[in-house]
Formats: structure tokens, sequence, C-alpha cells
């Protein structure tokens, strides 16, 4: 193949979370949020996200408790709070055109249920969107993204209750009401399909809450009013703001079958067709049948209106916003097999992958298979916003990170995107590398899985100076995108 050609449209970024990095968690009348009660615990750290998702009311009352930032690492993040005009510089000289974030719901409505929204945390947004104007970088923003205020958890019961579906939608009109005229695309709820997996980062649901329920019926009742609320919110962008567009975002880790026994090729398919029924839900407007058909076999029943259901029909999302980190595979009879992890998806061992220190697999051609499953199902512009490589990278003396392996990784998933978009006809809008500087795992709270392109001086128990330095993957990107429209095929070998 010769050089690929990139769409002068296309949007090259980066991608993080507010919850990962901004620390100041209890500053300028920010109120605390779920995140913040998410404590550092090694024998968990191997664990994915079961780390987060053992939570209970007595680990909530033990945050609370405690005023410390130590060990509470998304207390701290990488303080991007304070940091941000030089993390801005950085991503400027990267040369990237979008910045994918996430607002801190608890920063702009403290308590969740407050009257009136914080005039500190909106101006804090304001600060950082008028510094990407400046450097004419667009802001991707999702609205949702583990970060809501505890007190709802607390005097609501979370997203189960559909007055936090209704504080929510509150909040999101706030903050796309002051900044529509800088963000263009808005995803109100981030990987929506997670909550099945994380109920608590997700939701902020913690099972012994509702020791007299059905939790996994508790569960998908939560998600439904997130469907509700993600479909309001669309509503009103294409109502007020019609130029805007409203994403739907989801978890994608492709699934293959283990060997060519059709059982294994059917138990694939079927996981494959679980994942996309939450995507369905918000780009064709319609609970899926084979969806309906679980719920009443596990005699899951929710609370859901006529008027509900039409507003998630008549407002679907603009496009398709996802992740993918790693393929894994599946069995229908998995014993005496390998199992390892993918994101937070566990399956079977692939021996044609490599594997990162977290177990995950390396599956670029996976990356080119999902952009053509979503892209055929849905018909609607793709949106990859999480992309990236977790590694315990080892700051030189001289102050250089040497992350070929992560340099290897973006080389092989780039050059898949751009051969589904010039040989498979995908519409792709954009790609943002996860994640910008370093972060604080979202599934383990701890900083030596490390996925920026700025590494940032910062240990697992929050101690470190928070200098920045640029990884040698920052320098390859950089030269990447200085190639413009027309990118040299050996850049990607």
């Amino acid at each position: 193949m010769s050089d690929y050609k990139v769409p002068e449209s296309f949007l090259w970024g980066v991608a993080t979370s507010a919850n990962q990095v901004e620390g100041a968690w209890n500053e300028d009348g920010k109120g605390m949020s779920i995140a913040d009660c998410e404590r550092f615990e090694p024998e968990l750290s191997g664990k994915g996200y079961k780390a987060v998702n053992e939570m209970t009311t007595e680990k909530i009352e033990r945050a609370l408790s405690d005023n410390s930032s130590k060990s509470w690492g998304k207390r701290h993040g990488v303080d991007f709070y304070h940091h941000y005009k030089e993390d801005i510089a950085f991503l400027a000289a990267l040369g990237i055109k979008t910045f994918r974030t996430s607002i801190s719901w608890s920063r702009i409505y403290p308590n969740g249920d407050d009257k009136e929204p914080n005039k500190q945390g909106l101006d804090f947004y304001y600060r950082v969107f008028n510094e990407l104007k400046k450097h004419h970088i667009k802001p991707v923003i999702t609205l949702s993204h583990y970060e809501m205020p505890l007190n709802l958890l607390l005097k609501y019961n979370a997203w189960y209750d559909q007055a936090v579906k209704d504080y929510f939608v509150k909040f999101a009109k706030t903050v796309i009401d002051e900044f529509h005229d800088i963000v263009n695309y808005w995803i109100p709820i981030n990987e929506i399909d997670s909550i099945i997996r994380h109920p608590y980062s997700s939701a902020g649901l913690v099972k012994d809450r509702f020791s007299n329920k059905n939790f996994e019926e508790v569960i998908y009742q939560a998600m439904y009013n997130q469907f509700v609320a993600a479909a309001e919110i669309t509503r009103y962008v294409h109502e007020e703001y019609p130029n805007a567009k409203v994403g739907s975002m989801i978890t994608s880790t492709m699934i293959y079958p283990y060997n060519s026994d059709p059982r294994n090729s059917l138990k694939a398919r079927q996981i494959m067709r679980d994942s996309y029924n939450f995507s369905d839900i918000q780009l064709r407007g319609y609970y899926p049948p084979s969806l309906l058909i679980q719920l009443e076999k596990k005699n899951i029943h929710l609370n859901q209106t006529p008027e509900e259901l039409k507003l998630i029909r008549d407002n679907t999302a603009d496009f398709v916003a996802f992740s993918y980190y790693s393929s894994v595979c599946t069995a229908f009879d998995t014993t005496g097999l390998k199992i390892t992890n993918a994101n937070r998806t566990v399956g079977v061992f692939n021996k044609f992958l490599p594997t990162t220190e977290w177990g995950w697999q390396i599956d670029p051609v996976g990356l080119r298979i999902t952009l053509i499953d979503l892209y055929d199902r849905y018909q609607k512009p793709l949106f990859i916003l999480e992309n990236g490589l977790g590694a315990k990278d080892e700051l030189t003396e001289d102050g250089k990170v040497h992350d070929n392996y992560r340099i290897d990784y973006l080389k092989k998933h780039i050059a898949q995107l751009l051969i589904s978009m010039k040989e498979d006809g995908v519409d792709i809008i954009g790609y943002c590398v996860w994640g910008t500087t370093d972060m604080v795992s979202a599934s383990s709270t701890q900083m030596s899985k490390r996925y920026g392109l700025i590494y940032v001086d910062l240990d697992d128990q929050g101690n470190g100076s928070y200098k920045r330095y640029k990884k040698d993957s920052y320098y390859w990107y950089q030269n990447l995108l200085r190639q413009g429209t027309q990118i040299p095929e050996n850049l990607l070998k």
C-alpha cells in the first residue's frame, strides 16, 4: 500500500477524564465524588475493575472519615487543575486537533441536587476551554465519566433513582448552555454498556445498599435511566444547538471463537451481540429483541413509560464513539484453557497475539474488524475516543522515557484505522490516543499503569514532584501529525 491519505477534517487527538487527572478534589467548592472514595489497594491492583467494584458502604464511610489524598489516587490525579496551562501547551506543541475529556459533575453541582451551579467550577472549565481555543484545539466532552456526586449515592441510591436522572439532565443542560459556542461534540454517558461490568464507577451502585432487591435488576433499571437521560440531552442539543453533535459511546472488545468449532463461533457471536445491545438502543432507538428475551428469562422488570420509550426512539445519537484496547477469545467450554483479561472482559488466551503486562492482548487487526462491524451495523460516523497501551514506564536519569513498545502499539493500530478508511469505506471522524499525560488508573487507582504520552513523576501512593517529561511516543506522535494529510507508509511500519 502507498502513503496514507487523511481527510483535512480528520480529528487527531488525545483523551483523558476529569476524575483521573484533575485532582483538587476539595478545592473551590467541588463536592466529593464517587471516584474520591476509590483507594489504591495493592492486593487488588491486578484484578481490573474488581478493585473499584468491591465498594461497600463500610468503605465509603472509611473514605468520608479520611480527608487526606495519599493513596486516594483520584483525589490528587496528576493535578491537571493547577497544571492545565502547562499540559495544554504540551498538547498544542504535539499538533493535535482535538482533546477529549470530561466535566466533573461534582465540580459544577457539588451535591448533585444543588439549586445553583458552583461558579468556581464553571470558571475553571472556562479557563481550560479558552486555553484550548487559543491553541485551536477542539474539545470533545463527556458529561458522565465515573464522576457523579457522592451525595446522590448516599441520599438517592444513585442512578437507580429517577431523581438522579433529572439532576443529571439539569447538570448537562447547564454546561451545554455555558459552553455550546466552544464544544461541538458531546458524549452524555461514557461507555454506557460498562455499568454491567462495574456498576459502582459507572452508576454509583453499591450492592449492600440494595439487599432487599435483585441487584441485577437494579443495574438494568439504572442503565435504563441513563438511556432516558441521554435521549433527553440529545433532544435538547438538537433543538437548541443544531450544529452540535451527540454521540453514543461504548466499550469495544473484539471477541473471537477459540477455534473453528461452530459452538465456539456461536458463543463469540452471542457475546458480541450482547455488547451491541446497548449501542443499538442509543443508535437504533429501541431495545433489541434478544435483550428483551434475556431480561424476561432473568425475570427482570423495568419501570418504563411509553413516553420515555418514544423519547429514546426519537432521539438517537449522531455518531458512534468507542474505546478499543484489546481482544480476547471465547469457547463454549473453557475447561483447561488459559484465561486472560481484555480491558473489562475476561476470556480465553489467543496464542497468536502478544500480551501486555496486565494480560491484555494486543490486536491491531481487531480494531479494523471493529470499525467494519460498527459501520456496517449503524451506517453512522465513528469516533475512536480511546486507544492506548498501559505499561510500567521507566524514567531514565536524564529525564527520558524510551517507550518503543507504545510506539509500536500506536503505529499498528493507526495503520489499521487508515486502511479501513481507504479500503473498507468506513467514515471515521477522528482518533484519540489514551492518554494525554499519565493518569490514575480507572480500574486500580494506581499510577504505575501508565498510558500517557507525557510521564508524570508520581507513584501509586501519591508521592512525587508532579513534574512532566515527554516520552519517546510523544515525539513519534508529533512527527506523525506533522505529516498533515499525507502520511508516509514507512512511519507506520
